[in-house]
Parts: structure tokens; C-alpha cells; sequence
């Protein structure tokens, strides 16, 4: 599958699309096709290491997004 992923703490400009093993949903989650994305205000500040919630590196942003629910782990 395809990602961007954000690797440095860097900003935007430091985001790069990777090509990643495809991920399998663990319990309580789920696997979509992206179909649009949105980049907000939010994404340029994770990538800067300043969102109140920081996930640990290396880390696909993306607080907007729609598509197709491929895959549902257990519930």
C-alpha cells in the first residue's frame, strides 16, 4: 500500500509517499480505501512535533479522510 509518512519532526515539506506492507486491522479498528483526503491546520502542526496528542514516530497524518471500509478487525 501506499502512505505518506511523516518520519522527522520537520513539517509538511518533510512528509514523503512511501510504499509500506499492507496493514491488517487489530481489534476495534478497520482498513479503507482513501478516496480524498484533507490537509488541515492540525496535520501541519503533528508534523512539527506541536499537536497536543503527538504519536511516535514514524506516523501517517490525516484528521480528514473519506473512502471504502475494506476490512473490519474483531470487535
Amino acid at each position: 500500500m501506499r502512505a505518506i509518512v511523516c518520519r522527522e519532526l520537520s513539517g509538511p515539506s518533510s512528509l514523503r509517499l512511501e510504499e509500506l506492507a499492507e496493514a491488517r486491522p487489530g481489534p476495534g479498528q478497520l482498513r479503507i480505501r482513501v478516496r480524498a483526503c484533507g490537509v488541515n491546520f492540525a496535520d501541519s502542526l503533528i508534523t512539527r512535533g506541536q499537536y497536543q496528542k503527538q504519536p511516535a514516530l514514524p506516523f501517517s497524518p490525516g484528521f480528514e479522510v473519506s473512502g471504502e471500509v475494506l476490512e473490519l478487525g474483531q470487535a
